[in-house]
């Protein structure tokens, strides 16, 4: 007796799978996904994917029997292979979600010498090879369903140097009807932008997905650092007493000059506090442009990334920091109590009429 070719026995092993998957799928079930193409289940990364099938619908595909797909020009076992394991995850009620070592905790490199500040960010990475169209479907729906369409790509990045100044104030409502295909065919959507976009979507998902729903509450998207502020500026403006120096530094600036450093990074956060005066007697330009070996107006471009950041972080902290100001000049402060409150308030929203003058 001749030995059983390996090829022969998997062939017998496709053809098997191939059945038991196709029977499933057949179920009513899943008679939602039968019209949706095969692509919708693909990973940017998977290798070996049959592409002449990609554009079909399972139903077109389950009902051609094996023997005529495999006879598909192009198509050999690996990508009959790629098929079955394409079936198998439409059979799943969600898409494979991504493994967080993956997508929250996988190492960057370190960046070269001479790279930009944000080459890597918080050594964190998000891979968006491991989005397909089902996952980003899912996205896409936590972000319609929780009303988040008109909140802005920039307002809840995980930090801004990954994303281009040009879409800090579009909102994810933009991409919301648009596949993961068709938004990387966009003008000038390349992969960095692409990457970021998904990120900022998954993140979304996430928070939403671990907050749950009640029809009673809605949720409030914001970055981490505004709560605390906001609950502080909203008891001075309920109090009648003028907070020191120290206070305004633990519980205003160090925060915002904790997300500038996240935002703008190193250079810019230390521009910034030396222009505060944070630690120390505050810096004039002309200083601080000596130290750098730079103009005085390169270090005004530099600083004025900090109110660009606060605009699409916190856009809210002007008016606050607005009715801040009018009550603390009935309460008749003291200007040189307030200088670093109001050299914060010119630094993030710059205003020439923001000032407490000296009553």
């Amino acid at each position: 007796m001749k030995p059983i070719r390996s090829k022969t026995v998997e062939e017998y092993k496709l053809v098997s799978s191939f059945e038991r998957v196709r029977a499933a799928l057949l179920e009513d079930q899943y008679a939602d996904r039968l019209d949706r193409p095969l692509a919708y289940w693909a990973l940017p990364n998977d290798r070996r994917l049959p592409l002449a099938f990609l554009g079909h619908s399972l139903r077109s595909l389950l009902e051609t029997p094996f023997e005529e797909l495999s006879l598909t020009p192009g198509i050999g076992q690996k990508k009959i292979a790629s098929l079955v394991k394409l079936l198998s995850r439409a059979t799943k009620d969600h898409p494979p979600e991504m493994p967080h070592e993956v997508a929250r905790l996988a190492p960057l490199p370190a960046a070269p010498v001479g790279a930009p500040e944000g080459s890597s960010v918080d050594g964190q990475s998000f891979d968006p090879a491991l989005v397909s169209e089902a996952l980003w479907v899912l996205w896409r729906d936590a972000v319609r369903s929780s009303g988040q369409q008109h909140e802005k790509l920039g307002r809840l990045a995980p930090s801004l140097q990954a994303l281009p100044t040009v879409i800090w104030h579009t909102p994810l409502g933009e991409y919301i009807d648009r596949t993961v295909d068709e938004i990387r065919h966009l003008k000038t959507h390349g992969e960095k932008r692409v990457r970021v976009i998904l990120e900022i979507y998954y993140v979304v998902h996430e928070v939403l997905a671990t907050a749950g729903s009640q029809d009673h509450l809605s949720i409030r998207l914001m970055p981490r650092f505004v709560l605390p502020i906001e609950q502080w500026l909203n008891e001075l403006l309920a109090a009648e007493r003028v907070p020191d120096e120290a206070e305004i530094k633990a519980k205003l600036v160090q925060p915002m000059l904790e997300q500038i450093h996240v935002d703008a990074g190193p250079t810019i956060a230390r521009l910034a506090e030396g222009r505060l005066g944070t630690e120390g007697s505050p810096q004039s330009v002309r200083q601080q442009a000596r130290r750098m070996a730079v103009t005085r107006a390169r270090v005004y471009q530099l600083l004025d990334d900090c109110s660009k950041v606060m605009s699409v972080r916190w856009p809210e902290g002007r008016h606050l920091l607005a009715a801040l100001t009018d009550h603390l000049r009935t309460l008749e402060a003291d200007a040189d109590q307030l200088r670093l409150y109001n050299a914060a308030i010119e630094l993030f929203y710059p205003t020439h009429d923001g000032e407490i003058e000296n009553g």
